[in-house]
């Protein structure tokens, strides 16, 4: 049996990710972590603070941001700017097409 330290995420793992989003210009607009909901203004009482659980290959979050978790280790940290065209579209309805995002992420947890 493999180390679970040595597991890195791939296509069809489920991965808990705790993650912090801000725009280009360093404004957050959403996190899974409490501390940083409540430093960015963000905090919601409603909601709760927990990693996300991202089943790879599934294309349920942005792609840049499933792209970035492959590969990833537990307990590793990793921050991705993804442009438009990986995350919301260049163009279009959505209030965050055509922006770069800046992603903080850290895995806290791998299932194949």
């Amino acid at each position: 049996m493999s180390n679970l330290q040595d597991l890195r995420a791939q296509k069809g793992d489920t991965v808990s990710v705790h993650y912090l989003g801000k725009y280009q210009g360093g404004k957050a607009f959403d996190t899974s972590m409490e501390s940083e909901a409540k430093k960015a203004g963000l905090y919601n009482r409603s909601r709760e603070y927990k990693p996300i659980q991202v089943k790879l290959g599934e294309s349920k979050v942005i792609p840049g941001f499933e792209e970035a978790l492959i590969g990833m280790k537990i307990n590793e940290e990793k921050e991705v700017t993804i442009p438009p065209e990986k995350g919301y579209g260049k163009s279009g309805k959505h209030p965050m097409a055509g922006k770069t995002l800046v992603f903080k992420l850290r895995v806290t947890n791998i299932k194949r």
